[in-house]
């Protein structure tokens, strides 16, 4: 990790290894191509042997209540920025424009203000970084992340058609 300064601003400087990352989504159970740029590392993850779709859904469907109750990660429905992380999502689409229920888009963040904290007031490190990486992985898969409002990030799992108009 690097520090920059850059007039009266402070930014870390994230120095995450592609192949590390690879590995844990690779351990997770998925597939992976990984793209590294300057300021962000991005991940497009495949569940091929997964029959359900990742649990990404709906966080204010009250039919969703029970995975919303056990979820560890949130989900910006709007920007695609899991809170309080250095990660964002975006849904994959195949040719005709439809959400693909398998297969999700994460970008990490490598250029951060010194300010920025995980959960727990935790300032950010690499491993920590990992560390929050594998986590959320596991919760795609095996308990759920929740999607608060917003249009831009679609819930995969869950009730995620809408009945009529919505209040």
């Amino acid at each position: 990790m690097q520090v920059l300064l850059a007039g009266d601003h402070k930014f870390l400087l994230l120095e995450l290894d592609p192949d590390f990352v690879g590995n844990i989504a690779k351990q997770a159970g998925f597939e992976y191509k990984i793209e590294d740029n300057k300021r962000w590392l991005g991940l497009d993850l495949l569940a091929a042997d997964r029959q359900a779709p990742l649990l990404l859904f709906d966080a204010a469907d009250p039919g969703n209540l029970g995975w919303f109750s056990r979820c560890q990660f949130y989900v910006d429905g709007q920007s695609g920025a899991v809170l309080q992380t250095p990660i964002s999502v975006a849904n994959q689409k195949d040719r005709s424009g439809r959400t693909l229920p398998h297969s999700i888009r994460l970008q990490i963040a490598k250029e951060l203000p010194a300010s920025f904290r995980l959960p727990g007031k935790q300032p950010v490190n690499e491993q920590l970084v990992y560390q929050v990486l594998h986590n959320l992985l596991n919760a795609l898969l095996n308990t759920g992340v929740g999607v608060c409002g917003g249009s831009a990030v679609k819930p995969l799992a869950g009730r995620t058609e809408t009945i009529g108009t919505r209040n």
